[in-house]
């Protein structure tokens, strides 16, 4: 398969999928999280110093100004998915899937557990804005735990210390708790740092029912659904709605495995399931 690299340290943007996985396997300890941490490989403590650094709010507002109008053109969830299946390097160090074969894993083991149709179909798009690599974004503006921008950052997000670097840890007025937030806004009035999450939330969310849009919109929110933080941000509503962000999160992180789902087998029913909530091509 050819591989288009996208710049970071990251040997792949996969890479820090098997890093979240491994921090929060089912069998660890809460006490042993920032100790692993402290031990995390090079390459990953590099990718998160550059995010932490360069993740601002100007750069946030200005990553949505741009994604957001959904301006890049028109292509089909297949088309997305045989890009990405294209772009990401499919070497790993637990398994050799391909992308296809692990979002395929995820959604079927949604499926064997008979949740909704619309949550199968969220399992098997909800890293389709991986696709940001195709437009020249850097690993750090794809990838990583996201977090609120404008606010004081929580010593619940993985390497806070890495935030001296950031601009933003100069200007008071985003060192508060609330910054320019007010106590439960809402997520939808929050800013959080730009990345495949954010992205193709925008390019799904008139289509999938508003469980999924949570799903996609902060899979990757970990200091919120993992570890707690920022539930003042948070309005009634999101907290519900987080219960599902709840749900979905061990399918994410746990269904990887070396038993490779069949494409050819599978391939009919999930081309029913995309047909029943998305038209042939949407704009990205």
């Amino acid at each position: 398969m050819s591989t288009v690299a996208s710049p970071g340290p990251l040997a792949n943007v996969e890479q820090w999928d098997d890093f979240v996985k491994a921090r929060y396997r089912a069998d660890r300890k809460k006490e042993e999280f920032r100790i692993f941490d402290e031990s995390s490989p090079q390459v990953v403590k590099d990718f998160y110093r550059e995010n932490h650094a360069k993740q601002t709010r100007d750069f946030v507002l200005a990553k949505n100004a741009e994604y957001a109008p959904l301006n890049k053109g028109r292509m089909g969830i297949w088309d997305a998915m045989e890009k990405l299946e294209a772009l990401v390097d499919d070497s790993d160090p637990d398994t050799d899937l391909t992308q296809m074969q692990h979002n395929l894993q995820a959604a079927e083991a949604i499926r064997k557990e008979g949740h909704p149709r619309w949550m199968v179909l969220t399992g098997f798009i909800h890293d389709l804005g991986k696709v940001l690599c195709l437009y020249g974004e850097p690993q750090w503006a794809v990838v990583g735990d996201t977090f609120p921008v404008g606010c004081a950052w929580s010593d619940k997000i993985v390497f806070p210390e890495y935030f001296a670097a950031n601009p933003d840890s100069a200007k008071p007025e985003l060192q508060t708790k609330l910054g320019v937030y007010r106590e439960n806004c809402g997520m939808e009035n929050v800013n959080l740092s730009w990345g495949h999450d954010e992205y193709l939330y925008h390019v799904t969310r008139k289509y999938l029912p508003e469980p999924a849009q949570y799903m996609i919109r902060y899979h990757s929110f970990y200091p919120g659904h993992r570890e707690g933080a920022y539930d003042y941000l948070m309005s009634d509503h999101d907290r519900q709605m987080f219960e599902w962000v709840r749900t979905f999160n061990p399918f994410d992180l746990y269904s990887k495995s070396d038993d490779k789902p069949s494409l050819d087998k599978l391939r009919p029913y999930y081309e029913d399931l995309v047909a029943e909530f998305f038209p042939k091509q949407i704009d990205w």
